[in-house]
């Protein structure tokens, strides 16, 4: 049997090295996602957290527990809860959360997901217990943020931030939910009712507004029209009183007179009418007279005379 030369024996000898460095290094090597955490263990402890990218660990000594840091959900399964006025409704929840500290988040619970569903119903029926069924069905923010808070103060031990909670439905029996909606359209119809009436009676309001105005305006304008009349009346009566003032007093004195006259003669048979008065001048005897009547004799100068007297025929 041929022996194999040492030269041989020391390169088969190299090459397994290698390979079993290659294999080493190669299962050292650990990628760490950008939304991930890795917990570097090394003989079982928690030795550090290393970022995303590549890292390498200690052959046979070291591990890598990767963490996911994203944010997740838990749905909170449907349960029964009974109100403070003794009505059964069924809830249900949903809650986000985030790992905020990887190292808590994986050495201090076991399972967060069942651990945050339990301690969430048991909240639930202590915050819905506290309350009636209409407070239940009108504060689902008070109840989602009480909630929240005490989720968040009880999981911040376990390095978990809770972003927010949802309750998603509460949902009473078939019973109270028809008389809910019985009572939903009766208020309904009362608001329905309530409106047309407003604004029925807006309308007549406005009506009224209008007729009032409107006879308003009617009566002042009626005023203002007949101001401008008498007015009007008053400046042409001025106008004609102006006019008959400056034109026809005269005519109408002398009218007068001449009614006046007429008036007396009809009943004379015979009147004396002293020279020089204006009846002359009225009948239009002052120029035949002078040849009709004898003239009066001059009086002395300084002392006046009486006219003579001048008959007519009767």
């Amino acid at each position: 049997m041929n022996e194999l030369p040492f030269g041989t024996l020391g390169f088969f000898a190299l090459s397994i090295v290698l390979f079993i460095a290659l294999i080493m290094v190669a299962r050292s090597a650990r990628i760490v996602s950008q939304y991930e955490k890795g917990l570097v263990m090394r003989l079982g402890k928690y030795r550090t957290t290393v970022d995303s990218g590549l890292t390498f660990l200690v052959p046979m000594i070291e591990s890598l527990i990767k963490v996911d840091m994203r944010e997740r959900v838990i749905n909170v399964e449907p349960q029964k809860v009974i109100t403070k006025d003794n009505v059964g409704v069924t809830v249900d929840a949903v809650i986000y959360y985030r790992i905020s500290d990887p190292v808590k988040a994986t050495f201090e619970v076991q399972n967060f997901a069942y651990a945050a569903t339990t301690l969430a119903q048991t909240n639930l029926r202590n915050l819905i217990g506290d309350k009636s069924l209409d407070e239940t069905l009108t504060a689902r923010d008070t109840i989602n943020t009480n909630l929240r808070n005490v989720l968040d103060e009880a999981t911040n031990t376990w390095g978990v931030k809770l972003t927010r909670v949802e309750v998603q439905k509460i949902d009473p029996p078939a019973d109270i939910t028809e008389a809910m909606s019985r009572q939903m359209k009766a208020e309904r119809d009362k608001r329905a009712q309530i409106l047309e009436a407003e604004g029925v009676k807006q309308s007549q309001i406005l009506q009224a507004e209008g007729s009032k105005q409107s006879s308003i305006l009617k009566a002042d304008g009626e005023a203002q029209a007949r101001i401008l009349q008498a007015n009007a009346e008053a400046k042409a009566i001025e106008v004609t009183s102006v006019a008959a003032e400056t034109f026809f007093k005269d005519r109408a004195e002398a009218r007068q007179r001449l009614d006046v006259l007429r008036a007396v003669l009809a009943q004379q048979t015979k009147f004396v009418v002293p020279s020089g008065s204006n009846l002359l001048n009225i009948l239009g005897l002052d120029d035949r007279g002078a040849g009709l009547f004898p003239q009066a004799p001059q009086a002395p100068h300084g002392s006046p005379a009486p006219a003579p007297p001048r008959k007519f025929p009767g």
